[in-house]
């Protein structure tokens, strides 16, 4: 059973997506060559810092442009996705074929029209989750770099261009260390996403009352409001799988922002301007921009980084890195929210030990 036309959301993304900077064919080549080189030693600068240490083997980056990180996007929805269509399938009454066919057109559009919003500012991502490789010597995440994005907001910053490169880098590197070093925590992450799908009420009265829901969210959002459709369509049941979800993705986004900033000084000289010019840069856009970042949590997320970092700078602070890394230890070491938002409480409770002065 096919929820979503994966096809299409592929040919609707491409299609929409704007293109990327003008570059000559030798820029291009540069920026690929430099952003895999660089990939390679930003990990090596974040396990030296974090301590976080793999048997992985070091890869260099994926580097792609809008249209790839579009197709790469596609593949990880589709394996994340499969839990929950294999179960509408099996389902007692599963809906009509038509109903599906024409369903799964629709939000192949959607989603192609989502991706292509997001194909020209995301600069580069972890990718967790991949089709699984039938000779079992693929890494099971990816390291995806966006060249045209990362150029563009180079170019529309005025930064040095190695610099900002090689910081990206850092921030993307500590969450291939994070998830390659912690063997636990792609399972981890895996887990909860499935059991907040599988916690859907995937009954027909039940969905379009969530549609309808998503409708008045998204006027309310227009005219200014604070809404989110992920808050609009998920369950009750789906409401603390997320709380546990977003604990752990604040801390691990807040933990590549720490890093980021605290190894740049040594090995980005320009990092300081970099940073100043790039929360400027998150907090702009036009209206129509904001909303449609607001409507897709992205707001949310960028609230993350700073959250998180705030957590990971403090324990760190108190307790040094190899206190902060007991964090690493299991599940039940990972902060709630409520703990992110005040760091000595996670101190006593994992720590064990009142925080001392900073």
């Amino acid at each position: 059973m096919q929820v979503i036309d994966w096809d299409l959301a592929v040919t609707t993304g491409t299609r929409l997506v704007r293109p990327g900077p003008q570059v000559s064919r030798e820029e291009a080549r540069q920026a690929v060559t430099e952003l895999r080189t660089l990939s390679r030693e930003a990990e090596g600068h974040v396990r030296e810092f974090t301590k976080i240490h793999t048997e992985t083997a070091p890869q260099p980056a994926t580097v792609v442009d809008r249209p790839g990180w579009i197709k790469a996007n596609v593949e990880g929805f589709r394996v994340v996705l499969e839990p929950l269509t294999q179960r509408m399938g099996s389902g007692p009454n599963p809906p009509p074929a038509i109903v599906t066919a024409v369903g799964s057109r629709i939000t192949g559009v959607e989603v192609g029209a989502v991706l292509a919003f997001l194909a020209s500012r995301v600069l580069g991502q972890y990718e967790l989750f991949l089709p699984p490789d039938p000779t079992g010597q693929e890494a099971a995440g990816r390291l995806t770099l966006v060249a045209p994005n990362i150029v563009h907001a180079e170019r529309e910053m005025g930064v040095d261009p190695h610099d900002f490169r090689l910081w990206v880098c850092l921030h993307e590197e500590t969450h291939r260390v994070q998830f390659t070093g912690v063997t636990w925590l792609r399972e981890y992450v895996r887990s909860q996403m499935t059991e907040f799908l599988l916690a859907s009420d995937l009954d027909l009265p039940t969905l379009l009352e969530r549609l309808r829901t998503a409708a008045d969210t998204v006027a309310d959002v227009v005219r200014g409001g604070d809404g989110s459709l992920i808050d609009a369509i998920q369950s009750p049941g789906q409401k603390e799988i997320l709380d546990r979800l977003t604990a752990v993705m604040t801390l691990v986004e807040g933990h590549g922002d720490f890093v980021m900033d605290a190894v740049g000084p040594t090995v980005v000289p320009s990092v300081a301007e970099i940073r100043a010019k790039f929360a400027q840069r998150r907090e702009g856009g036009s209206r129509l921009d904001r909303t449609v970042r607001r409507l897709l949590g992205i707001e949310v997320k960028m609230k993350q980084y700073a959250e998180g970092s705030a957590f990971v700078r403090k324990v760190v602070d108190r307790v040094g890195m190899d206190g902060f890394n007991k964090v690493w230890t299991s599940p039940e070491t990972l902060p709630t929210t409520p703990e992110i938002a005040d760091p000595d409480t996670w101190i006593n409770r994992v720590i064990g030990t009142p925080a001392l002065p900073a």
